[in-house]
């Protein structure tokens, strides 16, 4: 007997908590991480890109809590911007759910151009814009075939990604106190880059203007409150996931970012090549830089699938809500959005810029933007939190009959909120990442007049089809 199809707009419930976990920490360790990290540290020096990554890291625990308490009580797929449209006003969903899909289509764009990096790595002549088209073809593919087809692929993904940080850690801290023999003779750096060019050689500032592109590299935490709708008993494996992604992240990222930082003198460091490549060239391990460039390739791709899947839900989450053609709303047999996902492969059209533009120059504006995008909707999740936990107490049903409540309220979502909009506020003091503020601040103007436009050309139909009736 055959399965019965999902009907028009309906998602299986297919995926399980190692699923969860894996696609969350396949969003998260990706382009920012291995790549970002290089000008994070050019910029603040290795101190401050230290202590940005751990306020990086305090940020995503505030927001992850918010985030479970609401994905917990409202499992829904697309869910950030339903829960903005309930406790914050309808434009505002409509605005997040825009930005959430700008988050990860333009994430896509930067992670096919570090993709299109790594394989300059092997193939130094070849131009970037080609390799983004062959992946952008490969990663289009991965997400068409089925829901737990793409989980399964990315939960493996995701295993190397994690086994090749933890070698990392393990191999340059090795490096790092001589156990491993620096390549050039060298002797063994010990913690004298952290501290060469003074603790904060450029001051506090930087680390403020660097706290939008440390938030792009935490960003993918918020894929388990995406794919809550699609999560087999959310009740359990939300919170699960929330508190295993968060402490995994806080191994790697900051285990990472100190060993990169101990072996990287703060002028060598950049984004051209990965970070790490540069390490392991410099360690006496052979084909070690050719080992690890192959798999933050894979890595990067990773997260580029993960981005596809997430903004590719957020349109027909969008859709599904009416405030976009019924077109995007469609889902095939296998309960795949495919015009969503057609449609959010823009992204990729957009690291094609790099056969005309200087792909550095590239990455770090897509990046920038993508990162804004990304802590406008962590405001928004803050901010329904707040409104979320005040509604329901003032409704008068028990604490008790919460199935998961995140911890400090209200301090927790507060403090969340005032950090994300510190992090806004330090791109306008960065002029390779400003760009964001003037792509990213017109956007939301425009998601906003669009949301009444669109609502009043619906109004003024309804009230003539009315009328037609009524005649």
């Amino acid at each position: 007997m055959q399965p019965t199809p999902p009907a028009a707009g309906q998602f299986k419930r297919t995926m399980k908590a190692r699923h969860l976990v894996m696609l969350s920490l396949g969003g998260v360790i990706g382009t920012g991480l291995f790549f970002n990290t290089g000008y994070i540290i050019a910029t603040t020096g290795a101190l401050g890109t230290l202590l940005a990554y751990l306020i990086g890291a305090l940020v995503v625990y505030l927001v992850m809590l918010c985030l479970g308490e609401l994905a917990v009580a409202m499992p829904e797929t697309g869910a950030f911007h339903v829960y903005a449209s309930r406790y914050l006003g309808p434009a505002t969903g409509y605005t997040v759910a825009w930005l959430y899909w700008l988050t990860w289509t333009v994430a896509l764009g930067s992670s096919l151009t570090a993709a299109g990096f790594c394989m300059q790595y092997w193939f130094p002549q070849s131009p970037v814009w080609l390799w983004c088209l062959i992946f952008c073809t490969a990663i289009f593919l991965l997400n068409i075939i089925t829901t737990r087809f793409f989980a399964e692929s990315e939960f493996w993904f995701s295993l190397i990604k994690v086994v090749t940080i933890l070698a990392f850690i393990v191999l340059g801290g090795a490096a790092m106190f001589g156990l491993i023999p620096m390549k050039d003779g060298t002797p063994a750096p010990f913690l004298h880059n952290l501290t060469s060019s003074g603790w904060l050689p450029n001051g506090t500032l930087p680390i403020l203007m660097t706290m939008v592109a440390v938030n792009f590299a935490f960003s993918g935490t918020e894929l388990i409150g995406i794919a809550a709708g699609e999560t087999e008993t959310p009740e359990k494996v939300v919170p699960l996931a929330i508190r295993t992604t968060v402490i995994r992240l806080m191994v790697f990222f900051i285990g990472t970012v100190f060993v990169l930082a101990a072996l990287i003198p703060m002028d060598q460091a950049g984004i051209v090549k990965s970070p790490f490549v540069l390490v392991f060239e410099r360690i006496g391990v052979p084909y070690a830089a050719d080992i690890f460039n192959f798999v933050i390739l894979t890595a990067i791709l990773s997260a580029a699938n993960s981005g596809l899947y997430a903004s590719g839900r957020m349109l027909w989450s969008l859709a599904h809500q009416r405030t976009l053609p019924a077109y995007f709303a469609r889902v095939n047999a296998r309960g795949i959005p495919i015009n969503a996902l057609a449609f959010s492969m823009l992204g990729g059209v957009l690291a094609l810029l790099t056969s005309v533009i200087a792909p550095d120059t590239v990455f770090v504006a897509l990046s920038a933007i993508s990162g804004f995008a990304v802590v406008a909707v962590w405001l928004s999740i803050c901010a329904a939190h707040f409104a979320f936990r005040r509604d329901y107490l003032r409704s008068g049903q028990p604490l008790a009959g919460l199935k998961y409540r995140a911890p400090g309220y209200p301090l927790t979502p507060i403090a969340g909120f005032a950090l994300c909009l510190l992090a806004c506020i330090g791109l306008a003091f960065d002029p390779e990442q400003r760009i964001a503020l003037y792509c990213g601040l017109p956007f939301v103007a425009l998601c906003y007049l669009l949301y009444y436009l669109t609502r009043r050309a619906g109004q003024k139909t309804l009230l003539k089809i009315g009328e037609d009736h009524v005649g």
